[in-house]
């Protein structure tokens, strides 16, 4: 037919099962596979997972390290960066959360090329001082027991504010990643995934010295 693209059904379902298997490759993610990606490194990465594990990570909280990125579409090729990020961290805390956090900030580098538009630069929409506050307010909790407890009245006022803003954007062509504090970030995830589970969320300590910044909007 003229003026459309014909698709053959093998190809249709191929590209919907890659989606399927992008959208649940946390849940894949098997405590056997951890070991086995562990026993594929080599040289001087073997090492690092000899110091490393199990005597200050284990292989149970990597792995949940792991689907926690691969969560929120974060590629974990660069499986010695995460390990590195987690020798740093572990030691002091046992936070999955904030081991999670500590290894995004490792993979600066490839969030920011990851997320960047087509003229090079990382298109933003920037979280306002007064939602930073709200949510840091909004914390209940300590370590893992953390968790949000925001009135319902001020997430509606929230999810509006970002609905409204990222379809601004959209309208423009534009795809920005939402730039929090480090210390809220996973809490706003927690809310956009909601609503956008397409947007991604990006704390300050994620952003790479060499990423060049281009800002669309405000939230």
């Amino acid at each position: 037919f003229r003026g459309y693209t014909i698709v053959d059904p093998s190809t249709v379902l191929t590209t919907h099962l890659t989606e399927i298997l992008k959208e649940n490759m946390a849940e894949l993610l098997s405590y056997a596979e951890v070991q086995k990606l562990l026993k594929e490194l080599k040289g001087e990465e073997q090492k690092l997972v000899e110091e490393l594990i199990p005597s200050v990570v284990t292989v149970t909280t990597l792995q949940r390290v792991l689907q926690a990125l691969l969560r929120e579409k974060v590629s974990i090729r660069d499986l010695p960066a995460i390990l590195e990020g987690l020798a740093e961290a572990a030691p002091h805390t046992t936070s999955v959360s904030t081991l999670v956090e500590h290894v995004r900030s490792r993979l600066a580098r490839q969030l920011c090329w990851q997320h960047k538009a087509d003229d090079g630069a990382l298109p933003i929409v920037t979280l306002s001082p007064e939602w930073e506050q709200a949510f840091a307010d909004s914390l209940v909790g300590a370590g893992e027991d953390k968790q949000l407890a925001m009135a319902p009245s001020k997430l509606q006022d929230f999810i509006r504010a970002v609905r409204d803003v990222f379809e601004r954007a959209a309208m423009t062509g534009e795809n920005p990643v939402l730039l929090t504090g480090p210390q809220v970030r996973p809490y706003v995830r927690s809310i956009i995934e909601r609503f956008r589970g397409q947007t991604v969320v990006m704390s300050q300590n994620e952003i790479h010295p060499k990423a060049r910044l281009r800002t669309v909007g405000s939230v």
